[in-house]
Order: structure tokens, then sequence, then C-alpha cells
């Protein structure tokens, strides 16, 4: 067989090895086995009996305003400028961008200039000269141009990769935002409640107070024991010992409040550390459903996109067992400054370049770790997506039993309070030694701190339900990958 032909067969077995090759690596989808695609996790929440809760209501965008509040809508715009954990996550997300553009811009046409001007010395001896060469002006300039083929998908799946990475991070990013409108939320509900504590408890002293007063002229009138004015002298005393701890948790949730705007403690809005009344809902809780929920928080999509990420690196190492190949082509000059651009100092090449680093058992290693890291990023994603579930429903049973507390304790109250009214006008009048009264009083400051601090702490559970059902961002779901089902 000719030359010729030997050309023609080898040009024809590399066009054909070329049009072999392929995209390296599984293509990513969710796996149909994953947590997230099973009907129960997308089904709706066990009802909990709750008549504050919507089960088939969704979330809004912006769910503080549901308590047409005013100050807290204004305390979480600030947040959200100003908060320097933010600013951290933006920082974060911003570089992911770039290592994604950085990505993006790998393979294809690369591009190459070199110029320099020298004055040398040249070792005679080299030449093998017996006498010492002249100092010479040299010049060189190169300009080249290649392209490298991403024929096994190599370049291709970094940059899903890349792009997956930086998903996740915007992922984090809402997630940083969920959890800080709830802190936000939840420090000017503490506050709020702190102060209605504080009333009451400082309710509580005074007609305490003036029970001892009458207790005093009592006993000047005659008609009193010192054992009962010693009895109403312990109870003030207790009554004054629980409003340092209340004004402490005042405080502590001030200085969280301004920490989170990014302000120094003490600088807080006007009128923020005087809240008397916490904001309360209007209208029963939206919680959608489990479909809703595994589509809209941002740990799942976190989660998804860590999934994607680690399937996109076994085809990067996958693709370590293939030949890079390039194209180059240079044109340039080198010689004597004064012969520079003369046809003897210009000089040309161009051709193909293969390099391939012939696999071996740690490249084998490399395809199995990534494998094991996808395998990982699923078994996280199934926890994440399983723990999402258990949090909300946790959640949901708690509201509704801290709701029902809240209606027995305010049953309680009320009764409490007649109780201690009636109690009162019996020892005024005589009729009843000054102990049934003490311990009546004593019921309604129990009763009243009680029912305040469960007031709070069903503020609490909203919060932290509104937190669990990661609202507030799920419009940016399509810009952080939303989770796809296997086809």
């Amino acid at each position: 067989m000719n030359r010729p032909a030997l050309h023609r067969i080898g040009f024809a077995l590399a066009l054909t090895s070329l049009a072999a090759c392929r995209t390296v690596g599984p293509d990513y989808a969710v796996p149909t086995d994953a947590a997230f695609q099973r009907t129960e996790a997308n089904a709706a929440f066990i009802d909990t009996g709750n008549v504050q809760v919507a089960p088939g209501a969704e979330l809004p965008p912006r769910w503080w305003e549901l308590y047409q509040d005013a100050t807290l809508n204004g305390l979480v715009e600030q947040a959200l400028r100003d908060n320097v954990e933010l600013k951290v996550a933006d920082a974060n997300l911003r570089r992911a961008a770039a290592v994604y553009e950085q990505a993006l811009d790998a393979g294809g046409f690369e591009y190459e200039a070199e110029a320099g001007v020298s004055r040398a010395q040249l070792s005679a001896e080299s030449f093998l000269l017996e006498h010492e060469l002249p100092p010479i002006n040299l010049a060189d300039g190169k300009f080249a141009v290649s392209y490298q083929f991403d024929l096994f998908g190599k370049l291709k799946r970094a940059s899903e990769a890349a792009r997956a990475d930086e998903q996740a991070t915007a992922a984090a990013m809402d997630l940083a935002r969920v959890s800080l409108v709830a802190q936000v939320a939840g420090s000017y509900v503490e506050i709020c409640h702190a102060n209605h504590e504080l009333h009451v408890a400082e309710h509580s002293l005074q007609l305490q107070q003036r029970s001892r007063t009458v207790t005093e002229r009592l006993i000047a009138a005659g008609r009193g024991t010192p054992p009962e004015l010693a009895r109403a002298n312990a109870q003030v005393a207790l009554l004054e010992a629980a409003l340092p701890p209340l004004r402490a948790q005042r405080s502590a949730a001030a200085y969280s409040l301004a920490a989170l705007l990014g302000q120094t403690p003490g600088q807080l809005p006007a009128g923020v550390i005087d809240c008397a009344h916490a904001p309360s809902l209007a209208q029963p809780l939206p919680v959608g459903d489990g479909r809703a929920l595994l589509q809209r928080r941002p740990d799942i999509r976190q989660a998804e996109r860590k999934l994607a990420s680690a399937t996109a690196r076994i085809g990067v190492a996958t693709a370590e067992l293939y030949p890079d190949i390039r194209l180059g082509a240079s044109v340039g000059a080198a010689g004597l400054l004064e012969d520079f651009g003369t046809p003897m100092t210009q000089q040309w090449s161009i051709g193909p370049l293969i390099s391939w680093t012939l696999p071996s058992s740690g490249t084998h290693a490399r395809i199995h770790a990534a494998e094991a890291g996808a395998d990982a990023a699923l078994a996280e994603f199934d926890h994440t997506v399983l723990q999402a579930l258990r949090e909300t429903q946790t959640a949901l049973d708690r509201y509704a039993q801290d709701l029902r507390r809240l209606q027995s304790l305010s049953t309680a109250q009320e009764q409490a309070a007649l109780a201690a009214e009636q109690n009162r006008r019996l020892y005024q009048g005589g009729r009843t030694p000054y102990l049934s009264s003490l311990d009546a009083d004593r019921s309604l400051a129990t009763s009243d701190a009680t029912l305040a601090a469960a007031e709070a702490q069903v503020s609490r559970d909203q919060i932290h339900l509104f937190l669990v059902l990661g609202g507030g961002w799920q419009a940016s779901t399509a810009a952080a990958g939303t989770p796809t089902a296997a086809k």
C-alpha cells in the first residue's frame, strides 16, 4: 500500500475516533430513589388539629408582613441591608460566581504574546571559539494561538460543577436571609414580651404592696398580727426578685437585635426598646404542604446543588483517563536587534499537541473518590430532606399544643383573678384570715406570669415555624437550581 493511501486511512481513523468521543461521567438528575422524590415527602403535613394554621395556603414572599407591624418591617429591611453576616455571604456568592466564570473560560482559544530586548555577552567556548565575543543586542517576539478540544467533556463537567457550586452558595445566602429575618423578628418579639412580662410582674408587685399596706393598717387597728405582715413582706420580696431577670432578658434581646442590624449595643431605632405589645397574626398561619416545603427550603436546594456538583466531578475525574488535544500556531522572530523582523529571523509553527498521562491506579482511585463523594452528597441530601420534614412537623405539633396550653392558662388566670379579688374583700371585711387572701394573691401572680410566658412562647413558636418552613426566598428557586426528577 502506498504512502498517500496510508495517510488517508490514518486520517479516516482519526475522524472516526473523534466522532466517537463523548462527555464522560454521569448526566445529573435527582435520583428516583432519593427522599426528595418520595410520595409521602410531598404530601400534606400530618393533621395537628390546629385551627390557627392553614395547610392549603402558601407562604407569601415576605411572611413577616403578615404581622402588619410597621416597626418589624423596618427592622427587617434594615437588617437585610446592614447585617454583617449577610455581607460575608454576599462576598462568598460573588467569589463562587467568579470561579464559575473562570471555569467557563477554560479551554477553547487561548492567546499568548511575548516580546523582549536584551544586551548579552555570549560564551565563546560554547561556540568552540578561542577569543572573547563582543556584547550584542538581541530581540525576540512571538504571538501564539491555541485551541483546546474538549473531546471527552472534562471542561464541560468542570463548568457544571462550578455552576452547581455557585448555585449552592446562592442557596446558602438565601438560608442566611431566612435565618436573619427569623432572628430579627424573634429578638423584637422577645423585647415586646419581656416588657409585657415586666408590666405583669410590676402590676402583681403593686397589688401585693397595697395588700401589705392594708395589713399594716389592720395591725395598727389591732385586727392584724405580725406574722401576717412578715408573710406580706416575703411575698413583696419574691415579686421584686422576679423583675431583674426580665430586665436582663429584655436587654439581651436588645443587644442581639442591634448586632443583627449591624449596630453596636444600644443603637436601636426609636420606640423599639419600649415595645409593650408583641405583633400577632390576624389570620391562620399558612403552611402549604410537603412538596412546597421541599421546593422552598434553601438548605434543601443547597444540598441538592452540592449533589449536582459532586456528580459532575465524577466526569472531571473520568476524563483524566483520556488525552488532552490542542491545536496551536505561532509566529514570531528572534535574533540580533538590528536584523529583527528580516526573513532570516522569522519563525513560525503550526500543529496539534496531544498530551496524555497514561492512566494509573491513582487515576482510578480519584474516580472512585469522586463517586464516593457523590454518594455522600446524596446521603446528605436525603438527610436534609428528612430533617426539614421532621422539623416542620415537630414545629406544627408544638405550636398546636402551646396554643391549647395558652387557652387553658387564660381560663386559669381569669379564675385566679376572680378568686384573688373576692378573698381580698373578705379579708378586708374581717371574714377570712389573711393567709387565704395571701394564697389567692400568690396564685394570681403565678397565673399572670405563667400566662405572659405562654403568650411569649406562642410568638416564638410562630416565628420558628416560619423559619422551618423556609419562607421568604422561594422566588429564587429557579436561580439557585430547582431539583428535577430523574428521567
